[in-house]
This record gives C-alpha cells, structure tokens and sequence, in this order.
C-alpha cells in the first residue's frame, strides 16, 4: 500500500512538473489540426520574407550572422514540425531569429510552418 502511494505521488509530481516546463504542442510531431499553406503563404510574405526570402533561401542582401536558415534545405526539411514549430515560437538564440509567440498566434505559426514544408516538395522530393 505503501509503495502504491509513493508511485501515485511520483507520477502527481511529474505530471505537475509538465505544466512548468516547455512540453507541449509544440512537442507534438504534427499541428494537431494541421496547418494551411495558404495563410501560411500570407503570413510568411508579412514576416519572414525579410530574412528568409521569397524561395526560403534567404535572402542574399541581408548580412546576418550567422546567416538566416535556408528552408528549402534538407536539414531543415528534416526536423519534425514540433522543433520547427518551437523554433518560430520560441526564436533560436545567439541569432536574428526572434520569438514570435508574441506576434502570432499558434495557429498562424502552424499556418507559416505547412507553408515551409512546400519548400521541401516543390525541389522534387519528400520533405
């Protein structure tokens, strides 16, 4: 009986402890609903083309260090949509790239992040 209350407790604190921690959607591998590549074409013409550019290269004028992420890239490609979302939510420290949880919403950043995975299909493969 003893043991039983222990575990139970364990798993109270550890379930608790999620709240406080960054688990989340943006763990999830996919959007839950799935995202629109038309508003997120949209919304990344309005945010990210300044840095990203209109093909997701980058764009060749702007000189940040380190350089802005080439989306149509395979190592980008590759990250689950859970790190891609964080990545947009969150920003990437010690670069350019900010947090935009303060300007969109998720849904938009689920938006934005359907519209990046076109990057990957329009080079003739699988993301």
């Amino acid at each position: 009986m003893l043991i039983g209350r222990v575990v139970l407790c364990a798993a109270l604190v550890g379930l608790s402890g999620l709240g406080f921690s960054n688990i989340g959607v943006q763990d999830l591998a996919v959007s839950p609903k799935g995202g629109d590549p038309v508003s997120g074409r949209e919304i990344y013409v309005n945010t990210c083309i300044r840095c990203h550019g209109i093909d997701g290269k980058g764009v060749l004028e702007v000189k940040l260090v380190p350089p802005p992420a080439d989306l149509t890239s395979p190592a980008v490609q590759r990250r689950l949509d859970g790190t891609l979302f964080r990545r947009i939510h969150e920003g990437k420290p010690n670069t350019a790239m900010g947090a935009w949880k303060h300007s969109l919403s998720d849904e938009e950043i689920w938006d934005i992040l359907a519209y990046v995975r076109t990057f990957g299909t329009e080079l003739g493969g699988q993301p």
